[in-house]
């Protein structure tokens, strides 16, 4: 069994000096050797600790005791979160005006400007280096090799310069601005009230009748990110496990009751949506949440719930026949379930005729597509318009935190001190689970989900090294913490790979 591998941690720079702590790295001498083949005839077993992993330890900075991240970037905090308020309200969509047209741009220019210098002089670098930064980037490379060879290299090129790469770049600030529970806590609270938002007015339209997409379903609102129901519904169920996190982990009256009521707005939202993905999305991240915050109760949640969902679907059986139209095509009205799945062929066969490097960003609809239509499937969409290594990135973008999430989640179970942690830590989980099944319905890879997102569960990470000490590495094995001397030890006493 060898030891795991311990590249993926960035460690967090010191604010100030401190004690360093020593460890000593035992050599080994030539009675060990003996005395673990004693053990070893004996049948017995003792614990061998690796020299990498003891060089690991010494080499962290320590500062009291823990890791702490420094101080600084207030300025360039509030222009993310003015940013991000830009980007939930869209004041150009109801105030068409060249100046709140180029708002966003504005403050993101502004924040931009206020985050370089501060970055460089608090940690020396333009940015920390956590495995999900590195794989953003390779992400970015592939997008912008893809232009050149792309069929139309200038849609290649507006769908780059445009949204996308302002993802890019707001997702690195994210990871290196927040550096507080209090900054990540503004931005989540930032993103419950665009939901609760989004929810009321959807309910409302409903009830009036207005604003209906095919005669039955409650529609987005305005033409940006929430433009549509299907993106609505997106957006909604990664921000449900994210209100239930904060109302299991509030210890006031008034605020569980605000996370409550939120979160059943929001499910009401996604429910008249009439949303297929949204529907299994929340589903999937419901049922995650359930199994791991209700541990001790998982059979009757799972009875439950499951109840709950029948009860639903027989008594709304046109909400059953909308869902079922994802496996029966013919049940669909409108026959959007079917142009999808043709469109689901097309953009495979697109993506394996063009492994590479892609057709060019933005290509599909307008250069492959049957009816001018996008992907309408994350996975696709990228492999198809930018290649399989791009492929690979973007689903390790998204999986990396999730696992790291799961290792918080873990050791955060049942530690007091620590408690904190574990249900936003299992909120994220369950918001990035729910993205992944939503935008296997959906063309949104290229769009500020799943950067957000990432982003919360970066800073969380951080925060929690930072406050803990702990390092957050995966290990690729760990069934065994205790070995035979014998299997690990050669014959001439040097330590070997475990």
């Amino acid at each position: 069994m060898r030891f795991p591998l311990l590249s993926d941690y960035e460690p967090v720079r010191t604010s100030r000096p401190g004690p360093v702590t020593e460890t000593t790295v035992p050599t080994p001498e030539p009675k060990i050797t003996s005395q673990a083949n004693v053990a070893a005839s004996a049948g017995t077993s003792v614990t061998v600790v690796d020299p990498r992993a003891a060089q690991f330890e010494a080499a962290l900075p320590v500062s009291g005791g823990r890791w702490t991240l420094k101080g600084g970037h207030s300025l360039s905090y509030a222009g993310l979160f003015l940013f991000t308020i830009i980007l939930y309200a869209r004041p150009a969509e109801f105030y068409p005006s060249a100046w709140t047209a180029s708002l966003a741009l504005v403050v993101a220019m502004v924040t931009l400007c206020l985050f370089i210098p501060t970055q460089l002089s608090v940690d020396g670098t333009l940015t920390a280096r956590p495995a999900e930064v590195n794989l953003v980037l390779l992400f970015c490379l592939a997008a912008a090799l893809s232009i050149p060879l792309a069929i139309n290299s200038l849609i290649a090129w507006q769908e780059f310069s445009g949204v996308f790469i302002r993802c890019i770049v707001i997702f690195i600030v994210i990871v290196n601005v927040v550096r507080t529970r209090a900054r990540l806590k503004g931005l989540l609270f930032l993103a419950l009230a665009a939901g609760l938002w989004l929810s009321v007015e959807a309910i409302n339209d409903f009830r009036l009748g207005l604003a209906m997409v095919e005669g039955y379903r409650a529609g987005g609102r305005g033409g940006g990110l929430f433009g549509n129901s299907n993106d609505m519904a997106l957006f909604l169920v990664t921000i449900v496990p994210i209100s239930i996190a904060l109302l299991l982990d509030s210890r006031s009256l008034a605020r569980k009751f605000f996370f409550g009521v939120s979160a059943v707005l929001m499910v009401s939202a996604i429910v008249l949506t009439y949303s297929r993905g949204g529907f299994i999305g929340l589903l999937v991240a419901l049922t995650f949440f359930a199994w791991k915050a209700g541990r001790l109760r998982r059979l009757e949640i799972i009875v439950v719930g499951f109840l709950i969902v029948a009860a639903f679907l027989a008594l709304v059986p046109s909400y059953a026949l909308r869902v079922a139209s994802i496996l029966v095509p013919s049940l669909d009205p409108v026959r959007s379930s079917e142009a999808r799945s043709g469109e689901l062929f097309r953009s495979l066969y697109v993506a394996i005729r063009h492994p590479l490097l892609g057709i060019g960003m933005g290509n599909y609809a307008s250069e492959m597509s049957y009816r001018g239509l996008v992907t309408h499937n994350s996975y696709t969409q990228v492999a198809g318009e930018m290649g399989m290594v791009a492929l690979v990135c973007y689903t390790m973008f998204v999986v990396t935190p999730l696992r790291k999430l799961g290792k918080i989640a873990r050791e955060t179970l049942g530690a007091e001190p620590n408690s904190h942690f574990y249900y936003l830590a299992v909120g994220l989980q369950a918001s990035l689970l729910g993205y992944l099944v939503c935008s296997f319905f959906a063309s949104v890879a290229y769009l500020w989900y799943v950067y957000y997102l990432v982003g919360y569960a970066v800073c969380l990470r951080r925060l929690y090294e930072s406050e803990t000490g702990k390092a957050v590495v995966l290990e690729k094995h760990s069934k065994q913490k205790h070995v035979n001397v014998a299997s690990v030890l050669d014959r001439k006493g040097g330590v070997a790979s475990i």
